[in-house]
């Protein structure tokens, strides 16, 4: 799996506003693109997706922006990169066919190593909250790496 610019940048920007002084303060875009070093057309686009599932709320006018819509250790990485990227899958090879009714040499078991490629990765980055890496950036937490490079 390659997590795309768009599942990037919704994580760093929620990571931003999760990293924020007074969490129920509305972070403008224009602020929000200059601490994340994000293209604020872009940014807005994302945010759009991710208050489309609940994932932020805005306010608009003097004093509008972005808050996070629910804490930041209930939010998972899992959960922003599906809400830009969709679904976290290893490819889109289909599921793995019942009771091997499979119609190539090899497909069935293949198929089975896919989906669980793919589980893995949503367990993976489901096993990460906001809350999480707000600790790791202001270095309460050590960062956390299951596999070596």
């Amino acid at each position: 799996m390659r997590v795309s610019t768009r599942g990037d940048y919704a994580s760093r920007a929620l990571l931003s506003l999760a990293l924020g002084d007074n969490l129920t303060t509305p972070t403008s875009v224009r602020d929000l693109a200059e601490r994340t070093g994000l293209p604020q057309p872009y940014l807005e686009q994302i945010l759009l997706s991710l208050k489309g599932v609940g994932l932020v709320r805005s306010k608009r006018g003097v004093g509008g922006g972005y808050v996070l819509a629910r804490p930041a250790e209930s939010i998972t990485l899992a959960e922003v990169v599906a809400a830009v990227d969709g679904p976290i899958v290893a490819g889109d090879f289909g599921e793995p066919h019942k009771d091997g009714a499979c119609d190539h040499e090899g497909q069935c078991v293949l198929l089975g190593v896919w989906a669980d490629v793919g589980n893995h990765m949503r367990e993976h980055l489901a096993s990460f909250t906001l809350a999480d890496m707000v600790l790791q950036a202001r270095g309460l937490q050590p960062a956390r790496r299951t596999h070596s490079a």
